[in-house]
């Protein structure tokens, strides 16, 4: 591919975000090898351990490091104590890598609840130390490998997001294509083929100190309930070099659906396969597993995967209703976790001042806004604006405790008399009363936003 159409290419790639715009059939066929062939001599020259040692590709690791901060692995040493542990000892480091000698120690693994309550999602936290060095792997390999990658793969890659695939999504539905798989992959991170894995990087890299790292980071165990034990398989998640290794396999998947002409969008190991029928649809996912099961060795996940339309069905958060042209908004599950989420933050007897509350709720709602503003359902946003203020109304008023002090302060914020007193002798609750016409009127949306309450839709209303 030229230059001025692989530019052209990936700008169309990162308007997809705001515009939703398809990638033409012309554009879906360009062949892999054109953009491999850039990366391919620089992978084989050998020498990459060299470079992921460079002091410049070391500085960049440290303060990615940082930046990311994190727990501390089984040495419990933290990201603040790196910086002195490196002056002390990476001479001796330094050395042992590059003499291909360096061993990883074992993960930490925690335990976190997933989405919807479905389970345990298992987590490796590698040493700080670690998670230095596989960042600097990252920032050599990533060069190598990303523009190999797929047109249709978002997933922790760089200038690529989950915004961009769920308009991608969006613009296969616009074509007519009402119809997904969408496949689960079961406890991926957990059954990655190291085998197989190895073998897809060392077709780029040649440097045998590298693919020795690599695999003792597989294989490097995992420290559980005081025991560690043997990884055979998997790639665990937490470490900063398993985003790029997992797609690197799954780049197998990316490459077989291109070449039967699929539209597809991958996140991760969260790919969705847009079609025009429901039979065409059972066949692709028997097509798929298939080839999963036979060329990579993983499993589908029968009871998360589904054939259906896409309103049924979530992606990345997201879901789109069933007009002729389909909006994005917020999958009910999505909306389910956000209301969790705040009714933690926002616990009406932990004694908290109301504005350390709306501290602690604003750092969240900017992050979720960051993901979740994409929505085209401003109802939506709207009514979760409203139930935010609600909750917090609720609060106000239980911090307030009696009638006389409920009273004066519905009094001082201009409520009349006689609704300042029926409401504060009302036998009702606190949630009843948040959305009353006293409250409402003392305690208005530009109140919280005056104490520093984000909005998730970009006009409040009352």
């Amino acid at each position: 591919m030229d230059d001025t159409r692989q530019k052209t290419l990936m700008k169309r790639a990162s308007l997809a975000e705001h515009k939703g715009e398809a990638l033409s059939a012309d554009e879906r066929g360009i062949e892999a090898s054109s953009a491999e062939s850039d990366t391919e001599s620089l992978a084989r020259e050998g020498g990459l351990m060299e470079r992921v040692c460079e002091r410049e590709n070391l500085k960049r690791a440290l303060a990615r490091v940082k930046r990311n901060k994190g727990a501390a692995g089984i040495d419990r040493m933290t990201v603040g104590e790196l910086s002195v542990h490196l002056k002390a000892h990476w001479p001796v480091i330094r050395e042992q890598l590059l003499a291909g000698q360096y061993q990883p120690q074992p993960v930490r693994r925690v335990e976190i609840d997933k989405p919807g309550g479905g389970g345990k999602r298992k987590l490796g936290i590698p040493c700080v130390l670690d998670r230095f060095i596989q960042q600097a792997l990252l920032q050599v390999l990533e060069p190598i490998y990303e523009p190999t990658f797929s047109e249709f793969s978002f997933g922790f890659r760089p200038q690529r997001s989950a915004r961009q695939a769920v308009a991608l999504a969006q613009t296969y539905i616009v074509e007519g294509r009402r119809w997904v798989v969408d496949l689960d992959l079961e406890k991926f991170f957990d059954r990655v083929n190291h085998d197989l894995l190895m073998d897809r990087i060392a077709k780029r890299v040649s440097d045998k100190r590298i693919l020795a790292l690599i695999r003792r980071y597989l294989q490097a165990g995992v420290l559980a309930e005081g025991l560690v034990e043997a990884t055979p398989e998997g790639t665990p998640q937490g470490g900063p070099l398993s985003p790029l290794l997992s797609n690197i396999l799954l780049t197998d998947l990316d490459r077989m659906l291109e070449k039967r002409g699929h539209r597809f969008v991958r996140y991760a190991d969260d790919s969705n396969i847009y079609v025009a029928s429901e039979r065409a649809g059972r066949r692709v996912k028997e097509n798929v597993t298939r080839f999963l099961h036979s060329h990579l060795k993983l499993k589908v996940n029968e009871a998360k995967s589904a054939v259906a339309q896409p309103w049924q069905r979530k992606f990345l958060g997201f879901s789109f209703t069933s007009q002729a042209q389909p909006r994005r908004t917020i999958a009910p599950q999505a909306r389910a976790r956000f209301k969790q989420r705040v009714r933690e933050l926002t616990f009406r007897t932990d004694g908290r001042a109301l504005d350390e509350t709306i501290q602690r709720l604003a750092r969240y709602l900017e992050g979720w806004r960051g993901h979740f503003g994409f929505c085209e359902t401003i109802t939506t946003l709207r009514n979760l604006d409203g139930w935010i203020r609600r909750r917090l109304r609720s609060i106000v008023w239980k911090q307030w405790k009696r009638g006389r002090r409920r009273f004066a302060e519905l009094r001082r914020r201009g409520v009349g008399r006689e609704l300042a007193a029926c409401t504060a002798g009302s036998a009702h609750g606190p949630w009843h009363l948040a959305n009353s016409p006293a409250l409402t009127q003392a305690l208005p949306s530009k109140f919280f936003a005056s104490l520093g309450l984000p909005s998730l839709y970009a006009q409040p209303v009352a």
